[in-house]
């Protein structure tokens, strides 16, 4: 498996990386998250664009994106996300207008990194993609299943395509029933990290029945996983400080074989 880097943080060597969520609605909520989070809880931030009220102003990625970086350690890289309504976000926009969005995004300083949904409509994923790599960037491409868990074959097969897509690192969400859908997406990710030319790869299933696909990442190929200071993104996250400790207790006994 590859490796891939967000500012100087690297996916896919070592223990998975904590990523903190940021989804205030102004400008104010968001120098408060970004003030509380400290490099030693955290490896890099999340900003959740499409949960900021004036992301659709003209200046509104430009603001969020300042206000974050202000606060912010500065030794923390930023993922930037603009989620679309049908995986769970607060974006519902024209295709050219999601690309133009996305398009600033990577054009700003404060940004180390983009998500890129792959189910968008039309080849506006190809587009967001060149975007992002066209200013030197890596792409962390999304798909989230909110109604359940495919077969394991079938989510294999989406990373994959992920992949295919341009993707730097891949990302699939899914929504567990019964234990058994969450070991089918263990599963699925041992498959599908263990190629030789896979992507670092992020799952995780989400909700209270998914919390152990958080926290086992590194047992089962998961290079990231997404804890709290604060609100949550996603139903499902950890308190990161307490999900870090977990991963270097869990990382030191895969290590050192105890």
């Amino acid at each position: 498996m590859s490796t891939a880097r967000i500012g100087e943080v690297e996916l896919g060597r070592g223990r998975p990386k904590v990523c903190v969520p940021f989804v205030g609605a102004t400008v104010a909520e968001l120098a408060a998250e970004a003030a509380a989070v400290r490099a030693d809880v955290a490896d890099l931030v999340e900003l959740r664009l499409d949960r900021f009220a004036a992301f659709r102003a003209p200046d509104g990625a430009t603001s969020a994106l300042d206000a974050v970086r202000t606060a912010l350690d500065p030794a923390l890289p930023v993922l930037v996300t603009v989620r679309t309504a049908r995986e769970g976000g607060g974006a519902d926009l024209p295709p050219e207008e999601h690309l133009a969005l996305v398009t600033r995004i990577a054009g700003h300083p404060a940004t180390d990194a983009v998500d890129v949904e792959m189910g968008l409509p039309g080849d506006l994923t190809a587009r967001a993609v060149a975007a992002v790599h066209d200013r030197g960037l890596p792409v962390v491409m999304s798909f989230h299943d909110l109604a359940g868990t495919p077969r394991r074959d079938a989510i294999v097969a989406r990373l994959a395509r992920q992949q295919e897509q341009g993707a730097d690192v891949v990302k699939r969400a899914c929504t567990p029933r019964t234990p058994e859908d969450v070991l089918t997406l263990l599963g699925a990710t041992v498959e599908y990290t263990a190629r030789a030319d896979a992507r670092p790869a992020i799952t995780m299933a989400m909700g209270r029945l998914g919390v152990v696909s958080r926290i086992a990442g590194e047992t089962f190929g998961s290079c990231l996983t997404f804890g709290t200071v604060g609100a949550a993104s996603a139903p499902g996250q950890v308190d990161a400080a307490r999900l870090g400790a977990t991963l270097d207790l869990l990382h030191g006994a895969s290590v050192h074989g105890g």
